[in-house]
């Protein structure tokens, strides 16, 4: 399957763990909470929701629609939906950490959540110590998408210490993973209903669920991290 490989670099939302419909409703709400009561954008919560679910839509981004629509800074946003943004409700894979330690390669996160919501999300779902030091966010590089420019993976790469070559880099967001494959990394979709988005010429592999990408990777793990 995925061959020569000697990296994995993980996002981390809906990858690592899974954004049930439950818990992203939960997150739409506090994306529109901060953008009313911290950013002053002059709308009613139910107005704000439904402009948040309308910019997942068109922007595959919460919050964008009010960087587009009503001047926000694009930072702005990005750090209040992060001060409001929830962990508790995430519930961790069972025995994923045993998963993940099975595998014969380096393993790295890079996510579009801020350093501190990425630690405590890492903590809660218990794999804080395997990833300590090796968990990089988007803000880590002064920029708050992972889906602009090739640019930001080119300087995990050079933070890392890595050749983009010898890395798979591991998504749920389609979106995520066609600068990845520009600069030479193979990509892997991770998708949860029926779009698995294979048609994409960006990406190599997709998954349904982490734990099919893992069993593939523990059948022959040498050929995945060769």
């Amino acid at each position: 399957m995925i061959l020569g490989k000697k990296n994995i670099i993980w996002d981390l939302d809906n990858t690592l763990y899974r954004i049930t419909p439950e818990f992203a409703d939960i997150l739409d709400e506090a994306t529109a909470i901060a953008a009313i009561e911290d950013l002053g954008v002059p709308l009613d919560f139910e107005t704000a929701k439904a402009k948040v679910k309308e910019s997942y839509r068109v922007y595959r981004d919460g919050g964008e629609i009010f960087v587009k629509e009503y001047g926000i800074d694009p930072k702005d946003i990005f750090l209040a939906y992060h001060k409001r943004k929830p962990v508790h409700p995430i519930v961790p894979y069972e025995n994923l950490l045993e998963k993940l330690e099975a595998l014969p390669c380096e393993q790295y996160i890079f996510s579009t959540s801020t350093r501190d919501v990425c630690e405590k999300i890492l903590k809660h779902i218990g794999l804080y110590d395997f990833f300590k030091g090796r968990f990089y966010s988007v803000e880590d590089f002064d920029t708050f998408k992972k889906n602009e420019s090739a640019d930001v993976y080119l300087q995990l790469c050079q933070r890392i210490n890595v050749d983009p070559k010898d890395c798979i880099f591991v998504d749920d967001s389609y979106s995520n993973l066609e600068f990845p494959k520009e600069i030479g990394m193979t990509t892997v979709r991770i998708f949860y209903n029926e779009n698995s988005a294979k048609d994409k010429t960006y990406i190599d592999f997709a998954y349904k669920g982490i734990n099919s990408f893992l069993e593939a990777c523990q059948q022959q793990p040498s050929e995945v991290c060769g």
